[in-house]
């Protein structure tokens, strides 16, 4: 184990003020950082070849056993440690309950140019999401499920948001996450000839009807407002989620889930069809 590590135990500190100016999206921005909290989130960033450039510590407030060695991998892969006293901790945690770790990574750049999908490919695309709670769970269902990509387009809320990194479980780090204009977005599936599937509650198709197994790009939008004009006028395919109750849609990222799956039990029921 490390030992003699300088401990921080005054929120004056400029390091201390500095990390926590971070979690406004302009002063991530300006310094291209992000913050990544929690042993799940900074485990996934080393294991994803994220790098971490610096990790605050707070031993008393750790939850597991195996804190110390995730510390120490990130000291060897070149991350500067710096332990700090539970009230100092308390201050740069964002969560109810921290677990004693909160790192400073590179933000999340990901260019749609670098993208190169497999076939049949699998991509979701997200317009307009407000809510970094979403985004973070669209991410981890995009992961669970084994996606190529999740394209934001005409981003409301950031990527590198620390609520969206939390609410991936970390998942960020394990696909790739790319921010566009929604007429780049549609260019690109189109020169790569991959078929855009728009989900919208006027559409006449139910998501089970049509064939997910080939390369799709699924394109969902915001709660209130649905997809815009202009994804609704580039996709070959339009489909809904029957809604059999008072309301009209479900929360965008569960929607991302039902439809990432029936691509999932598609492509698995394609697969087994082959081998018999």
């Amino acid at each position: 184990m490390m030992q003699n590590r300088m401990v921080l135990t005054s929120t004056a500190n400029p390091r201390i003020k500095g990390l926590i100016k971070l979690r406004q999206r302009s002063h991530r921005d300006s310094l291209d950082r992000m913050l990544i909290e929690g042993f799940r989130e900074i485990l996934r960033a080393l294991d994803n070849d994220h790098p971490v450039e610096e990790i605050f510590t707070c031993p008393e407030l750790y939850q597991g056993t195996n804190n110390e060695a995730l510390v120490e991998r990130a000291a060897a892969s070149g991350a500067r440690v710096t332990a700090c006293s539970s009230r100092v901790f308390q201050r740069i945690a964002y969560r109810d309950r921290p677990d004693g770790l909160v790192a400073v990574a590179p933000q999340v750049r990901y260019p749609l140019s670098r993208l190169s999908p497999r076939s049949p490919a699998l991509l979701l695309v997200a317009e307009s999401i407000e809510k970094p709670g979403n985004l973070g769970s669209i991410l981890r269902s995009a992961d669970g499920a084994g996606a190529d990509a999740v394209i934001v387009c005409d981003r409301c809320t950031d990527i590198n948001n620390p609520n969206v990194v939390r609410a991936s479980i970390g998942t960020i780090f394990s696909r790739p996450v790319i921010e566009t204009e929604s007429t780049t977005a549609i260019d690109w599936c189109r020169q790569h000839e991959i078929e855009i599937v728009a989900t919208t509650p006027s559409a006449n198709l139910n998501y089970s009807d049509v064939d997910l197994s080939k390369s799709v790009a699924i394109v969902l939008g915001t709660e209130q407002y649905g997809l815009s004009q202009v994804w609704l006028d580039a996709a070959v395919t339009r489909v809904r989620i029957p809604m059999l109750g008072q309301s009209d849609s479900l929360n965008v990222a569960t929607a991302a889930t039902l439809l990432l799956y029936e691509a999932v039990r598609q492509r698995g029921s394609q697969a087994q069809s082959a081998t018999h």
